[in-house]
């Protein structure tokens, strides 16, 4: 059997009296992609949050590889090997990609071979074109596969990554969902999502969050099928 990477038991957070996420029990296997999909406050986000070390739970826990890393910070998270994509990344709009990937690898290996590895990166993500260029120039879809090449340089075995698709084009969108599929020939990956057509193209297994609960957990099909998901959390997106 594949290894589990990540696991929750009993995930819960709570902001005052509101309950954000409530007893998440969640697994992923090695090699594994999984979509977390659900309405605006359904959850999934502060689920997400919550493994990668933005949010401390306030009850049960989180484990990477068999390691408990509840309320850990994401730098500590991050030295384990995982790669973590949040909605505000941490880079650089004054220097160019090459130099914004260079330095996202030059925090776990030296110089030279972050050197060689964000030109490996350049070359994996088509960003050749582009790589000399200053990232506050590009447009929305090259700064997102930039940002997606900040978190590959170190080659994660899990990585989390949070919209990764949003604002983008027809074809940036198709150009990421094979990227990602690449992706999961070395990692297993987690993806928080509200585009479901983008969603279509990319997963199987779906994990559906509902008032902070997981309401559902099938493949993709049977997620979009199912007339409680169709009718209240995906609505016409999902036809």
């Amino acid at each position: 059997m594949a290894e589990t990477v990540l696991e929750t038991v009993g995930l819960t957070m709570r902001f005052g009296g509101v309950v954000a996420s409530n007893n998440v029990n969640f697994s992923l296997k090695a090699g594994e992609l999984r979509c977390l999909i659900g309405p605006n406050g359904a959850g999934k986000s502060t689920f997400f949050k919550c493994v990668t070390g933005l949010h401390k739970p306030s009850e049960g826990q989180v484990f990477m590889r068999g390691q408990e890393t509840t309320g850990w910070h994401p730098h500590e998270i991050a030295a384990l090997g995982v790669g973590i994509k949040t909605q505000v990344p941490n880079v650089m709009d004054g220097l160019t990609v090459f130099e914004n990937i260079w330095m996202a690898g030059r925090r776990f290996m030296p110089s030279k071979e972050a050197a060689h590895k964000a030109h490996e990166v350049i070359d994996r993500l088509a960003l050749g074109a582009i790589a000399q260029a200053e990232l506050g120039r590009l447009a929305h879809g090259e700064r997102q596969r930039v940002e997606l090449g900040l978190v590959v340089v170190a080659d994660p075995w899990l990585v989390l990554l949070d919209e990764p698709a949003a604002g983008m084009a027809a074809d940036d969108g198709d150009r990421m969902a094979e990227i990602i599929h690449e992706m999961t020939r070395r990692a297993a990956v987690v993806i928080v999502e509200h585009d479901m057509q983008f969603i279509r193209s990319i997963a199987s297994t779906v994990t559906v969050f509902h008032r902070g609960s997981v309401l559902m957990e099938d493949h993709v099909d049977a997620v979009m099928s199912d007339p409680v998901v169709r009718n209240v959390y995906l609505g016409k997106k999902a036809s």
